[in-house]
């Protein structure tokens, strides 16, 4: 049994770790709060651009743009949203997982896979595979995101399709479910997926000034509404994720000192029946 110094320096340092994962867990509670406000009120834009898309994906107009030209699939852009630290939880090995899973595939389907990172912890995965190229590496763009923020990586991502340097794009982030639930999503990005149409229902619009000019500038936007809805799915993820990790980390703590403590008690009273014991033995060796 350890001494009842070691017991008392071990639950000095217990809780000291626990009220720092307190803290960490009531300023995650406070950032969850306002990403998930952010990623819920854009979400029906999110799924009107999508929607958008998809449809103009049917049109005959549109399938020479570059945007929306479909090719076979030798080579596929990933682009895999994670954060720059860790103590979330499972948050980045859910994403990463899924990052290896598609990785095996294309491998096995012969397919070429490059891959743009978004936080430094899948910019270090990324650089230990083999056969992967990583094409850029962003860092995590903080707790309050703009849209400028995310320009360099749209521009990156378009150039390189219509370079036709790929011929897919997926980006790989966490979908926020609820509180408590999150999953890691593939969501594909380019070329557009056209959306079914109901039998005998042809596809019609009308392009004002000209096709190019709608392409050129409600195409471009529509794309980045769905890459900035990922981001913040994935940002309301992580300060979810990471407030549940440090509130099952306090409760740990909390659990480990009562034990220390439980401990402590145990040596201390048996240090005084042993005391008690001596002394009654000394008593008993001087009467005798």
């Amino acid at each position: 049994m350890p001494s009842t110094i070691a017991l008392k320096q071990r639950i000095k340092s217990v809780k000291s770790t626990r009220q720092i994962t307190k803290a960490m867990q009531l300023v995650s509670a406070s950032k969850m709060k306002r990403a998930q406000e952010y990623a819920q009120r854009s979400r029906d834009y999110r799924n009107a651009a999508t929607a958008l898309m998809q449809r103009l994906g049917h049109l005959e107009d549109t399938k020479q743009e570059p945007l929306f030209q479909r090719r076979p699939v030798k080579r596929r852009l990933y682009i895999v949203v994670t954060s720059n630290s860790g103590l979330a939880g499972a948050y980045n090995a859910n994403v990463l997982k899924l990052l290896t899973k598609v990785l095996k595939e294309d491998d096995k389907a012969g397919i070429a896979s490059d891959v743009i990172t978004i936080g430094s912890k899948a910019a270090q995965f990324v650089r230990r595979l083999k056969d992967v190229e990583l094409a850029s590496a962003y860092h995590a763009f903080g707790d309050n995101p703009t849209a400028n923020d995310i320009r360099p990586l749209l521009n990156t991502v378009l150039e390189q399709f219509t370079a036709a340097k790929t011929d897919e794009v997926h980006i790989l982030y966490t979908e926020f479910k609820s509180n408590l639930v999150q999953e890691a999503t593939d969501l594909h990005l380019l070329p557009a997926q056209a959306l079914p149409l109901p039998d005998g229902v042809k596809p019609i619009a009308t392009f004002e000034p000209s096709v190019e000019a709608v392409i050129e500038e409600v195409v471009e936007r529509l794309i980045e509404a769905q890459l900035w809805q990922a981001i913040l799915e994935s940002l309301a993820s992580e300060h979810s994720m990471r407030m549940i990790a440090m509130k099952n980390a306090t409760d740990n703590a909390k659990d480990l000192i009562d034990d220390y403590t439980l401990e402590l008690n145990t040596a201390r009273q048996a240090a005084i029946t042993q005391e008690l014991a001596e002394i009654t033995g000394g008593a008993e060796a001087l009467n005798g």
